[in-house]
């Protein structure tokens, strides 16, 4: 299995793409593997040129890892400079993605940014112990992130790329970002509520769930290059925690934005 693989969906009738699944640690499937093969989806509907910028998903089941994924596309909307996608995900049990991604034709323009990428050392030796094998991961320490730069609390980030080199095939690229994407807001939230972080090294103290997702796209992305993702946790109310972060390639430029609401519970021996 490769990443690749994981975004080869094969068509199953009209507009109509079925994608496999993959084991986790944890048991179900990850959200950004849905929200990743869900974008395949709605790319495949959309003529060569358009480029994702922007996505909104809504987790609505949790995913069956033995299962495939049958994922149902709606052309909203073909413009000129815009097209707009809809789809769905479903399993045996019925839904468990709702998807729309809104795709532009690149458009020249001026540039600015008011985002800057925290003055952080460079990738370090990736973890060992890493639960996707597409992936390599290396943390930034608390010391060398500070905590003052930003809004927000429990501000965590590290360096992301993956195994596999995508080339110029952006929309693969932007593909692979979405994947990685989902791994860090949970560690925000949970780094950011001294209730939660807490049991930080408690095997078994949390139950969490993504509720939804959302990244926009600023610039082109070259996935197997080393870019550093960073998140802040901005609330928690009723278990459900905001987080609020950026992508920058390794050269500061801020390559996307990302948000995201998680759904974090104590276990009931933990609370």
């Amino acid at each position: 299995m490769s990443l690749s693989r994981l975004f080869s969906l094969e068509p199953h009738g009209a507009d109509v793409l079925v994608g496999e699944g993959h084991h986790y640690p944890w048991g179900g499937l990850y959200g950004g593997h849905i929200v990743a093969q869900a974008l395949v989806a709605a790319s495949s509907t959309v003529e060569k040129g358009p480029f994702p910028h922007s996505l909104r998903a809504y987790f609505i089941r949790r995913g069956d890892n033995t299962e495939t994924v049958r994922y149902e596309v709606d052309r909203i909307r073909n413009g000129r400079s815009f097209a707009t996608r809809r789809v769905v995900a479903r399993q045996s049990t019925g839904a468990i993605l709702n998807l729309e991604a809104s795709f532009q034709r690149p458009e020249p323009t001026a540039e600015a940014t008011t985002v800057r990428m925290p003055d952080v050392p460079g990738p370090g030796a990736p973890n060992e112990d890493m639960w996707s094998p597409y992936l390599e991961r290396a943390d930034v320490s608390d010391t060398d992130l500070g905590q003052g730069e930003r809004d927000g609390a429990g501000r965590f980030a590290a360096w992301f790329r993956t195994v596999e080199d995508f080339g110029d095939d952006e929309m693969l690229n932007r593909c692979a970002l979405a994947y990685i994407s989902d791994d860090l807001p949970t560690e925000s939230v949970i780094r950011g509520v001294p209730e939660l972080r807490a049991h930080w090294s408690e095997e078994g103290a949390y139950f969490s769930a993504s509720l939804d997702h959302t990244i926009w796209f600023h610039r082109p992305v070259r996935a197997r290059e080393w870019h550093l993702y960073e998140m802040s946790c901005h609330a928690y109310i009723s278990g459900r925690g905001l987080s609020l972060g950026y992508v920058f390639s390794r050269e500061g430029e801020h390559v996307a934005t990302i948000a995201q609401e998680v759904l974090v519970r104590l276990t009931a021996d933990k609370r």
